[in-house]
This record gives structure tokens, C-alpha cells and sequence, in this order.
């Protein structure tokens, strides 16, 4: 089983680009807004509480804490995906809630294939930039959709955001929620696909990688993003990136 991801050049800052090929079933959670087009190969995937089937021109758009896992596929699959920086949309649009996939005749849907289009032909700047702004004036048309999390579960992912570096209890997340920790419990990981704490791991490791980006050393990241020290830092790093804080630095 293989998987592979190229980068694109994309002269535009905030934009970044990714051909891929694979026969496997990924999971993940997205940093950015990602806008992905299938070309080739159909799956069923699973996000914010819903299985989803997709195939050749469909297009999957995801927001910063979507989760996204793979169930089945149908054999090897390819496609592109184009990742707009949370800072570049909602500097323009706001915080926006968008749909998960929309299939290949969607008219909706014109805006993100011209950005696609315009990546993978190696545009210049200024054509891309066009593409991108009018991307994310599509992202904001579509933002009268509702995401499938229930109430008390958007409030307790507001709450993991706000107090992201510090500690935080599932009885704190119940109250902040208005509802018992046992069924808010059941109910985030049916909603969001994973436990609550797997889902502040991430969130703590997507600002650990933005901190590195900016240039804070390893050693001073652990304490600002809610972690023990710099192994506990190490250990979750490694296991969700695939590297260590200090070569993810290096190569940013």
C-alpha cells in the first residue's frame, strides 16, 4: 500500500497546493481551509458525523478542525488538493461554516474548479490570486450551512480552542456544554470522530507547528500550547506529524 504527495508551486502566500496518489484509507484532522478535487478512484469517507461517497470531479471542502477518515475505496485513487490558510479566509470572509462535499455538477462548485485548474496549469500570480479570491468568495456563499455538530458539542470545541493551553476536564467541557459527561462524551466522538482529548492533542499540536513557523524554539513551545514538558511535546508531535518538533523547524 502506497501513498503519495507532491507540492505544487503556488506563487501566492497562504496558498498551498498537493497532488496525490494513494490506495489507502487516510485519517486526519485539517489545519486549513482545504479544497480537495477527486480525479480519479471512488471512496466513502466519514466527517463531522456523516459517511460521504465521492467520485471523479467531486470536490470535499474542509474546514480548520474537520476531521476527516477514510472507510473504504475502491481501489487507487488520485487528486488534488488546494489549502487556504484560516488567517487568508477568515482575514477576508470572517470564520465560516462550509459544506462538506459537493458533487462534480454542482454550479456551487465553479469557483473551486478554476482554482484547481489554475494550480495545476502553473498559472502566474495574478490569475491565481483572482482564483483564490473568488474561492473564498465561494466559501462565503456557502456559508448559511449548518455543520452536523449539535449544540452542546460545538460548545465544548469552543471551549478546547479558548483554553487550549490550559487544563481542561471533561466536567468542565459538561458544564460548558450543558450536558452529563457521559453523553457528551458519546456524542463528540460520534460528532467529531474522535475523543476530546485526541481532539485538543491535535489542536495543541497544530499551534505547536504555527509557533514553530514563526521561529519559537522547541524547548520553549511546550508550556504555551497546554503540554507537561518537551517529551510529552516530542511524543505527540512525532506520532501526528511524523517528525520531530525540531526537523518539522528546520524544514518550515
Amino acid at each position: 500500500m502506497t501513498t503519495r504527495a507532491d507540492l505544487l508551486p503556488v506563487p501566492v502566500p497562504g496558498v498551498r497546493a498537493t497532488r496525490w496518489s494513494t490506495d489507502e484509507l487516510y485519517a486526519g484532522m485539517k489545519e486549513t481551509y482545504a479544497i480537495g478535487r477527486i480525479e480519479a478512484g471512488r471512496s466513502e469517507w466519514w466527517s463531522r458525523g456523516k459517511v460521504w461517497s465521492c467520485g471523479p470531479g467531486s470536490l470535499q471542502i474542509l474546514q480548520p478542525g474537520d476531521v476527516h477518515r477514510d472507510i473504504s475505496r475502491d481501489g487507487p485513487g488520485t487528486g488534488q488538493c488546494v489549502a487556504l490558510s484560516a488567517q487568508m479566509v477568515e482575514g477576508a470572509i470572517g470564520k465560516v461554516c462550509v459544506h462538506t462535499q459537493l458533487a462534480a455538477d454542482d454550479e456551487r462548485g465553479a469557483a473551486f474548479h478554476r482554482l484547481h485548474h489554475a494550480v495545476r496549469a502553473g498559472a502566474d500570480r495574478l490569475e491565481i490570486e483572482a482564483a483564490v479570491a473568488e474561492a473564498i468568495a465561494a466559501l462565503a456563499a456557502l456559508g448559511d450551512a449548518q455543520r452536523e455538530h449539535t449544540r452542546p458539542v460545538r460548545r465544548a470545541i469552543e471551549l478546547l480552542r479558548e483554553r487550549l493551553a490550559e487544563p481542561v476536564t471533561l466536567d468542565d467541557l459538561a458544564a460548558h456544554a450543558g450536558l452529563d459527561k457521559y453523553h457528551l462524551s458519546r456524542a463528540f466522538r460520534a460528532q467529531v470522530g474522535m475523543s476530546p482529548y485526541a481532539y485538543l492533542t491535535r489542536l495543541r499540536i497544530m499551534r505547536a507547528k504555527e509557533m514553530l513557523a514563526a521561529g519559537v524554539k522547541p524547548r520553549d513551545i511546550a508550556p504555551k500550547v497546554g503540554l507537561y514538558d518537551q517529551s510529552q511535546l516530542n511524543r505527540h508531535f512525532r506520532r501526528i506529524v511524523g517528525t520531530t518538533p525540531g526537523q518539522y523547524a528546520r524544514s518550515a
